[in-house]
């Protein structure tokens, strides 16, 4: 498996919204022979007492444009398969004083997959089981997926 310092195949480039300007970070996608490796740094997520959990997903849509990301679309799910099924459903980000990171290896998608769509991280955690999304509140930020 390739170490954190190589080069990843893709790379999302986080930005806050409205609801959470100051929230930024980078979001890495490392292909593997076992499925791809996806590295989050963020920082400036919401301390407002919640319980400290904001979901991460990749959604269909490759734009970070819209009244709250409406360019995102809906989550990644070329499968069809119901939440938290989703190619695109993620484990979600636990904040530690607004910062966190996050280290997961996934097979439900390749990185030439996700190429060109977005990375959203949302107000709220992930339920894991409200359909179609989880309920995981609003979308706070994103990314759109590029090829490095």
């Amino acid at each position: 498996m390739r170490t954190c310092s190589a080069r990843p195949d893709g790379t999302a480039q986080i930005r806050g919204g409205d609801e959470a300007p100051c929230l930024h970070g980078c979001v890495q996608f490392y292909q593997q022979p076992q499925g791809v490796l996806v590295v989050a740094n963020v920082s400036g997520l919401p301390q407002d007492g919640g319980p400290g959990f904001c979901a991460l997903h990749i959604h269909e849509g490759g734009s970070c444009t819209g009244d709250n990301f409406s360019g995102t679309g809906s989550h990644y799910n070329p499968t069809g398969a119901p939440h938290p099924n989703h190619a695109g459903d993620l484990p979600p980000l636990l904040s530690c004083r607004g910062r966190a990171h996050l280290s997961v290896l996934t097979d439900r998608f390749s990185v030439r997959d996700v190429i060109g769509r977005s990375v959203v991280i949302h107000s709220g955690p992930d339920d894991f089981h409200s359909q179609p999304s989880g309920n995981s509140g609003n979308k706070i930020a994103c990314g759109v997926i590029r090829p490095t």
